[in-house]
């Protein structure tokens, strides 16, 4: 009798392969197997969460053979650290930290744009990108002296998980909102209390009114 491997989805019961042939409209599936080699590998290209789950494959002895394998397939996110709204003051210096979780695959690298553009260092670095690798994958982009054109949306874009973004307000001046200050780490804002003119002759007659008692 002539050996058959098919590969079963558990969850449906539907047939993937038998032999070489593939039985579903899916072109991510596919069977692959050496020539002269006993070994049938089902391959899944691009997975999606949906493909989570138990495959079996099965060969057709009597009786039946059959070992199944779990699935699981993990979605990684890139996250920058802070705010996803920074204001920095024109001339300060700004980094932005992009992390990617280990997961059970080789991160790849992390790639950062402005906007559609790709980033790189300039000769002066004024903006540097340094990538370390240790239980996950850390990549710092770091502006010097920031310029009004720094303004924008800045994107950390990993070869292996899902982009992040992050929007960069260059302010020419104080800003009664949110501002972070030069030499600030992971991007984290600091938040500037602002005092309005409108309350200053308040606070000065209490203070005055607190002398005289």
């Amino acid at each position: 009798m002539k050996i058959v491997v098919s590969w079963i989805r558990k969850r449906d019961l539907h047939i993937l392969t038998v032999g070489i042939l593939t039985y579903t409209s899916d072109q991510r599936f596919q069977v692959i197997r050496p020539e002269k080699s006993s070994n049938w590998t089902l391959q899944i290209k691009f997975p999606q969460l949906r493909d989570s789950g138990i495959y079996e494959c099965q060969v057709n002895t009597e009786p039946k053979i059959s070992l199944p394998f779990r699935l699981n397939v993990i979605e990684s996110k890139a996250k920058i650290l802070g705010s996803t709204d920074l204001h920095v003051k024109v001339g300060s210096s700004v980094t932005l930290t992009c992390s990617v979780n280990k997961g059970p695959h080789d991160l790849g690298s992390i790639f950062w744009y402005k906007e559609n553009e790709i980033l790189q260092e300039d000769h002066l670095h004024r903006m540097t990108i340094k990538n370390q690798w240790t239980d996950g994958l850390t990549s710092k982009l770091h502006i010097s002296t920031v310029h009004l054109s720094d303004s924008g949306k800045y994107s950390c874009v990993p070869t292996m998980a899902i982009p992040a973004d992050v929007n960069l307000h260059i302010i020419n001046g104080e800003h009664p909102a949110a501002m972070q200050h030069g030499n600030t780490n992971s991007g984290v804002a600091s938040f500037v209390p602002h005092l309005y003119p409108e309350f200053w002759p308040i606070i000065v007659w209490i203070l005055n009114d607190h002398r005289h008692r």
